[in-house]
């Protein structure tokens, strides 16, 4: 399964993203980490969830092999389930952990940007190389984590930064070598599930709703233009040249 759960610890959910190679999730697993998330909130008990991912990075986004192969079908899912997930994390009832390791591209910015808080390990880098794709969104969610003029840097160059960049904006709760993750995690997790988990359902309800933002109407307005570059046939180009490891055609 490319997302399970863990109930290890009272009041604790893991949801753990576990897609080889590289986590980049197709259209069935986004769905299933949208139910999975929310169904962890839904859990009486449950107080916060924990996201995180095994294997060599948090989550490097979409599967654009699926996308290349099935064209419109795919990404009209791809963009649903994308939607999906990152709603899931944002309407959590209960708080969400995101536990970044490694690459967090793309839609794993998607995750990131709309969880509760984020802890990181030394070797993670966050980017969105959605230009070098044939692709916008999730701005929305990186706008989230870094200033303005860095979001907009990072979306024109396509290029990563890293944890402790990350930590500089104030971002992230922790960034800590990798075998201490997930105890980080737990650690922060634990401190939420020891208070009443009415008042923490609460609390997560009324922050959401002061958010100056409303996230997904901003982020399915984002995956428009997605699919306008690829109605255009611009995105074509990007994502063939990603899949067959070439330089992709910049002229148009």
């Amino acid at each position: 399964m490319p997302v399970h759960l863990i109930q290890e610890h009272r009041g604790i959910a893991e949801v753990v993203i576990d897609h080889p190679p590289v986590n980049a999730l197709d259209v069935d697993a986004w769905f299933a980490l949208a139910d999975t998330v929310t169904a962890a909130g839904r859990v009486a008990d449950n107080r916060v969830v924990i996201l995180r991912a095994q294997g060599r990075g948090f989550c490097a986004g979409v599967d654009i092999k699926e996308i290349t192969a099935k064209g419109d079908a795919a990404l009209v899912g791809a963009n649903r389930g994308c939607a999906a997930a990152f709603a899931a994390v944002y309407d959590c009832e209960v708080p969400v952990i995101a536990a970044v390791h490694g690459f967090c591209l793309g839609g794993g910015i998607g995750l990131v940007g709309n969880a509760d808080m984020v802890i990181a390990s030394d070797d993670a880098t966050f980017g969105l190389p959605e230009v070098d794709r044939g692709a916008l969104g999730a701005a929305t969610h990186l706008a989230r984590l870094v200033p303005q003029h860095v979001m907009r840097q990072m979306v024109y160059t396509a290029q990563a930064i890293s944890a402790a960049q990350l930590a500089s904006f104030g971002s992230l709760a922790a960034v800590v070598p990798l075998d201490e993750l997930r105890g980080r995690a737990l650690a922060l997790a634990g401190e939420i599930a020891a208070k009443s988990p009415t008042i923490i359902r609460r609390a997560k309800e009324s922050l959401n709703g002061i958010d100056p933002v409303d996230v997904k109407r901003s982020y399915r307005f984002e995956q428009g233009f997605t699919y306008e570059l690829h109605v255009r046939g611009v995105a074509d180009e990007q994502r063939d040249a990603f899949v067959e490891k070439r330089d992709a055609d910049t002229t148009k």
